[in-house]
């Protein structure tokens, strides 16, 4: 699918590793690159969410105080 007003949807597959490629597009949407360390949250009743890591910086520092 194509990006639209700032949002994307596709469906992915998962292999037999458990493993998922995040669409081009995607990653073009949030500057993903190769080696980057995403953060990775799941919730049973609201599923799984990918946000930008950049996002929780400031909450990092306020936690680990760095």
């Amino acid at each position: 699918m194509k990006e639209r007003n700032g949002k994307f949807a596709a469906t992915v597959t998962v292999g037999t590793k458990g493993q998922i490629v995040i669409p081009k597009e995607a990653r073009a949407m949030f500057n993903i690159q190769a080696g980057d360390t995403l953060i990775m949250l799941a919730d049973k009743k609201r599923g799984i969410a990918i946000p930008p890591k950049a996002s929780f910086q400031k909450y990092f520092s306020k936690i680990f105080g760095e």
